[in-house]
Formats: C-alpha cells, sequence, structure tokens
C-alpha cells in the first residue's frame, strides 16, 4: 500500500459523508463504503436502502456519484456497485 493511500481513501470517505450521502438519504437511502483499489482506481460501493434494489441506482452510481469522486479524487479511475449474495440472486430474478 503506497503512503498516499491512506489519504486517498480519507477524500474519497470525506466526499461520501458531506456531499454524496445526504442526497441519498433524501431519496430514501444510503451508501457504504467498500474499498478503493489503488491499482485499477476503482471505488467499491454498496447503495443500501430504497436505492439498494432501484433500477436507477446504478445510472446514480454512474452519471453523480464517479463523477463527483472524479472530479475531486483524480485518481479515482470509476466506481463500482457490490451487492451481498442474496441481492445479486434477487437482482437475477428481477431480469428474468
Amino acid at each position: 500500500m503506497l503512503k498516499d493511500d491512506s489519504e486517498i481513501v480519507a477524500m474519497i470517505k470525506e466526499l461520501l459523508e458531506t456531499r454524496i450521502r445526504p442526497a441519498v438519504q433524501d431519496d430514501g437511502g444510503d451508501i457504504e463504503y467498500r474499498g478503493f483499489e489503488p491499482e485499477t482506481g476503482i471505488v467499491k460501493l454498496k447503495m443500501q436502502g430504497a436505492c439498494s434494489g432501484c433500477p436507477s441506482s446504478s445510472v446514480t452510481l454512474k452519471s453523480g456519484i464517479e463523477n463527483m469522486l472524479m472530479h475531486y479524487v483524480p485518481e479515482v479511475k470509476g466506481v463500482e456497485q457490490e451487492f451481498d449474495g442474496d441481492e445479486e440472486a434477487e437482482l437475477a430474478g428481477q431480469m428474468e
């Protein structure tokens, strides 16, 4: 782990807490930080509450959250949504 990694993670978490989470909570959801991969620049997040099963959550994740994180933290190259096992099965069932 690079010395700067903890600083990058701190900036990501601060943005999530101060700018992103309040907006997501206004819509009845929440967001959880799951990790940052410095090699790829990918931030892993989990959508919760009303956002977890919402079809537009991936749009919110990509257009809103990803753009903001990439703007303020140049090391961030993208955002991916993580699911727990039961959520993945549930979403797969919705697709059929």
